[in-house]
């Protein structure tokens, strides 16, 4: 007995094609096994799929409108489903939604790519010392980037060729398939193997880039550094890197900062810091200090009664400000140096010394470690 395809489908037989594939498209969408974990939903989306098949196709309806089945075996179909002519009833929902929307998987017609693309930007690393990026300097540079074939100026072509249009896609940069599934003709579009999409081939490349419109070379640059850059910082020198192919624009360079650490300085922002070791009695009776900054000599006083750790500062000694005026501050730190070895004299008078200012000294036999301190302690020294 023929299959009741308006039945499976809810139409009338004097459905419309337009009421067929509305019912369908309900149908499939609500009896797909991608959406419906059902499992009678997969029966029903077969029997949905068939009789789309069935009455989207002339012939094959007519045939049912005649109580036959062109379907079933020997019923005078044009191939069941996944025979010939037929899309086969296991059908992808991808494949669906690309039926519903004219399109397949990867979306519409895109046209050819141009040959012609921007270039990779390329990154230095430049090392300077603490007075460059202080003070800024001219360096030059080495770069190995490619560069425009000055042969065939980017075109790829070797000399008095020209490019010519792909015989395989015509020029589109794109081939296009069609595939007869239940929902009529789906045509899906990909890009052509044969030019790689850009519609055009080159029949002769240019013997010195091969075809690509640029070559690999090094070449010398000078690149300014501004002052008060720091480490990490990056300069930008626009159009400096590579070369794009087709002779495409070049990408932009940019160096990288990289301060080496200074014998002297230590640098935190725009402020400079050092350490001067003091002797005790400098540091009590107090002194002058020349200290040697990045660009010039500055004395500094060092006051009586001076404490360890002390922290003298120069103001506008330290690196320029990037941006905008002035300089950053020199800190300089005092370590104050106590004698670790005394001649008999010396010791004397520090005795002496300290007598007259009332401070209690310990024996310096008994300036051993913790447990001698301790001890000294308990004894009421």
């Amino acid at each position: 007995m023929a299959k009741d395809y308006y039945g499976i489908l809810g139409i009338s037989r004097e459905a419309t094609d337009d009421e067929i594939k509305r019912a369908y498209r309900k149908l499939a969408r609500q009896y797909h096994p991608d959406v419906n974990p059902d499992p009678e939903a997969h029966e029903k989306f077969k029997d949905i799929n068939a009789a789309y098949e069935v009455l989207s196709d002339d012939q094959k309806r007519q045939i049912v409108d005649l109580g036959g089945d062109p379907l079933a075996p020997g019923g005078g179909g044009a191939g069941g489903p996944g025979g010939p002519g037929g899309a086969g009833p296991f059908v992808g929902f991808q494949d669906i939604m690309d039926a519903f929307f004219g399109t397949a998987a990867g979306g519409g017609s895109r046209g050819p790519r141009p040959r012609t693309r921007p270039g990779a930007d390329a990154i230095l690393r430049l090392e300077l010392d603490l007075v460059e990026t202080a003070f800024g300097v001219e360096a030059p540079i080495t770069v190995d980037t490619a560069v425009l074939c000055t042969q065939c100026s980017g075109a790829g072509t070797a000399p008095g060729t020209h490019l010519a249009t792909c015989e395989t896609c015509g020029g589109r940069g794109e081939v296009q398939s069609v595939q007869r599934t239940f929902l009529g003709q789906v045509v899906s579009s990909r890009p052509c193997q044969v030019c790689q999409g850009h519609g055009t081939v080159i029949p002769q490349p240019c013997p010195t880039c091969a075809g690509d419109g640029r070559i690999r070379t090094r070449r010398s640059l000078t690149v300014k550094i501004p002052a008060g850059v720091e480490d990490g910082m990056r300069i930008r020198l626009a159009q400096q890197g590579e070369v794009g192919p087709g002779g495409g624009t070049a990408g932009d360079l940019y160096v990288e900062i990289h301060e080496r650490p200074h014998d002297v300085y230590s640098r935190k922002g725009d402020d400079l810091h050092c350490r001067v070791t003091l002797p005790m009695t400098a540091a009590a009776l107090g002194t002058r200090l020349t200290i040697k900054t990045l660009d010039s000599e500055e004395n500094i006083e060092v006051k009586p009664g001076t404490q360890p750790a002390s922290t003298l500062r120069i103001r506008g000694k330290g690196v320029p400000h990037l941006r905008g005026q002035g300089r950053g501050e020199l800190f300089v730190h005092l370590d104050v140096k106590t004698p670790t070895k005394l001649t008999a004299d010396q010791e004397r008078m520090l005795r002496d010394f300290a007598k007259t200012r009332g401070e209690d000294i310990a024996e310096l036999s008994k300036q051993g470690g913790f447990f001698s301190r301790m001890r000294d302690a308990f004894n009421g020294h």
